[in-house]
Formats: C-alpha cells, structure tokens, sequence
C-alpha cells in the first residue's frame, strides 16, 4: 500500500452509523443523551470542517505572521477552557490568566525545541509543522493543567481548617499547603501518565495510526509518536507545575496566610 485512500463525504455518513444508533438507544433507554450527542456531533463537524478550511489558507499563504495569529488563538480558546473547567477560580484576570499564560510557556517552549531540535523543518515555523504540533501539545497540556488547578482549589478549600492550623503551629505556607499540591500535582499528572502506559499495548495514537494508513514505514511512525509523547509529557509536567505553584502563591501571602479570598467561592 503506498498511500491513503481519499474519503467521500458520504464515507462519513456511514461511519457516523453507529453515533446514530446511539443516540436511538438514548431514546428507546430514556438517557437523555439524544441531543448532546447529535449537538456535539455537529459542533465537531461544523468546528472541524472550519479547521480544514483555515488551516489551507494559512498553508498556501506560508506567513509566520498567520502562523503566529493561529497559534495566538488557539491558545485563547484552551485558555478559556482550563478557565471553564474550573468550580473555584481565581478572581478576576488571575482566573483565566494563570492557566493560559502556564499553559503558554509550557506549550510554546516545548515545541520551539521539537521543531527546532528533532522535527527541523525550514523554515522552522513552517504551519504544516508548528501549528500541529502546537495543538497536540497545547490540548495535553490543558487537560493537566485545568485538573490540577480544580483539584488544588477544591482541596484549599475543603481543607482549609487543617491549612490554616497547620499555620497557626508556625508551619510557611508552603509546607502547611503541602498534601493539597501533591494532590494536585498528581491529578494534573495522572492524564499523560495513563497516556503513555497505554500507549502501544492498549491502544495506538492517532498520529501513528494516521501515518501508517498513509503508507510510512511502522518503525518511522514509532518514532515519531515516541517523539509526540515525550514532548506532550514535557509540556504536560512543566504546565501543571506553573500552574499549581502560581496559584498556590496566589491563594498565600508572605506573611503565610490563606487568601481564599481571592477565590470566588472559596469562602
């Protein structure tokens, strides 16, 4: 087999068979699933048939300055789902901010090395490569980083009596908020873990799959996704890590105290 086969459009419909059947047992069981899934559905195609269309006008353009725009905006979107995510924020810019700004840093960091290090397209910003990667990278890292955020400002609060005796034995606010950042290092961490454990044995990622359909050699696309994940752990780790520490320093002050204040119901 030397490439892919192009798919119709009517190729989709038949493989959207099975969600319909779905959403008919949705129905015949009384879920009350019926209308999220043919909602999502829809977002999916409508969102992903947009994608498809932006991403050859910014191909054939070839512009870093499209690329960077691109790039620009699909971190605003993720930014506000980490936001979204989350059942106690941080008030005002510190909500959506700190999430996305992690997220950032992290994101853009570990993609400049991969494409600048192993993947080393010319030019390096080059949008069939970077805005990819950048998406595969930028959706890991949100899922970690909206988990431990959540996981470290309901743990602040559930527990704030045990916090603020801890303080009150002379304990800095970093060792008093101890079990609740390991509690959240670990949530955002469990993700990419469970990812990579699978990887392989359980199930083969879509950019491997992807690859092979088009014809590469099996021990080429390995590589290549061995690649993809450890960049996504990288990004994953160093994202949750800022995260959780930014927001651990917000919800504290130098003089060790609880600010949960600073947490819309966090009181």
């Amino acid at each position: 087999m030397s490439g892919y086969q192009a798919l119709s459009y009517w190729d989709l419909v038949a493989a959207s068979v099975f969600l319909v059947l779905n959403a008919g047992f949705s129905i015949v069981l009384r879920l009350g699933l019926t209308r999220n899934l043919i909602i999502s559905a829809l977002r999916m195609t409508v969102q992903l048939l947009l994608v498809g269309l932006i991403l050859k006008l910014i191909f054939n353009a070839g512009s870093p300055w499209w690329t960077l725009l691109a790039a620009a905006v699909m971190v605003a979107f993720a930014g506000r789902e980490i936001w979204a995510r989350q059942e106690r924020r941080l008030k005002g810019l510190w909500g959506p901010g700190l999430g996305a700004g992690a997220m950032l840093l992290a994101g853009s960091l570990v993609t400049i090395y991969g494409l600048a290090g192993q993947i080393r397209p010319d030019p390096l910003w080059l949008p069939q490569y970077a805005l990819p990667l950048f998406g595969m990278v930028l959706g890991n890292t949100m899922t970690g980083v909206s988990l431990g955020l959540d996981t470290l400002h309901t743990a602040l609060t559930k527990g704030k009596r045990d916090v603020e005796a801890q303080l009150l034995l002379g304990r800095s606010r970093w060792e008093a908020t101890r079990p609740a950042t390991r509690q959240a290092l670990r949530s955002g961490f469990t993700p990419i873990i469970n990812a990579m454990a699978a990887t392989g044995v359980v199930s083969l990622p879509g950019m491997m799959t992807g690859q092979i359909l088009s014809g590469v050699d099996p021990q080429e696309a390995v590589k290549y996704q061995l690649l993809i994940m450890f960049l996504l752990g990288g990004a994953t780790g160093m994202g949750v890590l800022g995260a959780t520490f930014g927001s651990l320093w917000r919800l504290t002050d130098t003089r060790h105290r609880l600010r949960l204040d600073r947490l819309s119901g966090g009181k």
